[in-house]
């Protein structure tokens, strides 16, 4: 058994394709089959079962896999380090953004680091804040972009800053003409909110909890455009931050008075774990100029 086949059992594993798994490594599929055969008869067991045309692991390979993977995390860890002492100012950030996130701040912080760093290159992953922190434990991102989120998983995260989440309401509802809203005189409402796995949908969920409202939830959005867009069709009513950069949806903004509802934004990194010097390096830019960044 070599490092090699430990890499690439894991890239199966995380694929769950073969195909899809030479491909990103590669090698031709049949050299891949190969050699997960001869690591299956190394270990004495079977690591996968075979679904169609796609694998899974079944509890021998799980088991396998979670041993395995800090040996190949401690390897990676070490050679960034040397790296990290050759050359210092270069190398390859891996930052994860929830959807919000990515309209124009990520994308702005990455180009003015970029000029300031040129020989820096990214790799961005764009998922739901349970998800990148899922991505973040598995080493697939260095750092995550996201809300404050609870999670058992062991994050550092650091606040940037804070925005407050609106009730939004169709043009058309009974509270369109005011100003501020209480979340309690909406308890009769129809709901429009974003799925679980998403730190809003714990927000909402908190502050639902309260005001003692179980509110009837009518329909569970990927994103904010897709709440913004149901709300202004009438389906129901929403929770959302500041939509000032969503043009073309006829809702309106309420601010909410009897709760605090608001969410938190920060940086996340995995608890214990080496972080490579060029990310950190990114980190404390984006938080050095984080105004200039967030004036959209």
């Amino acid at each position: 058994m070599d490092l090699q086949q430990l890499k690439y059992f894991q890239t199966v594993a995380r694929l769950e394709h073969m195909t899809r798994a030479a491909e990103v490594l590669n090698i031709s599929q049949p050299a891949l089959s190969k050699a997960i055969s001869q690591l299956e008869h190394e270990v004495g067991a079977p690591l996968f079962e075979r679904v169609g045309r796609a694998i899974r692991l079944n509890r021998y390979g799980a088991l396998f896999l979670e041993r395995t993977e800090p040996i190949t995390q401690i390897l990676d860890e070490a050679k960034q380090e040397i790296r990290d002492l050759v050359a210092p100012n270069s190398g390859t950030v891996a930052i994860g953004f929830t959807h919000s996130m990515g309209t124009r701040l990520v994308s702005r912080a990455v180009q003015a680091f970029q000029n300031e760093y040129p020989e820096t290159e990214f790799e961005f992953v764009q998922r739901n804040s349970l998800p990148l922190v899922q991505d973040l434990n598995k080493g697939l991102c260095d750092l995550c972009l996201i809300p404050y989120l609870e999670t058992d998983i062991p994050i550092d995260w650091r606040e940037l800053w804070r925005e407050e989440v609106y009730v939004i309401v169709p043009l058309h509802h009974r509270f369109a003409k005011q100003d501020t809203v209480r979340l309690q005189d909406l308890a009769e409402d129809p709901f429009v909110t974003i799925k679980e796995g998403n730190s809003l949908r714990q927000i909402q969920n908190h502050v639902f909890e309260q005001v003692g409202i179980s509110p009837d939830i009518v329909f569970e959005g990927e994103e904010f455009h897709t709440v913004a867009s149901f709300v202004e069709a009438g389906f129901g009513v929403g929770l959302l931050p500041d939509l000032q950069r969503i043009d073309g949806y006829q809702i309106k903004r309420l601010h909410v008075t009897d709760v605090v509802c608001e969410r938190r934004i920060g940086i996340a990194t995995m608890k214990g774990r080496y972080i490579p010097q060029v990310a950190k390096q990114f980190e404390a830019f984006v938080s050095e100029h984080l105004y200039h960044f967030t004036q959209l």
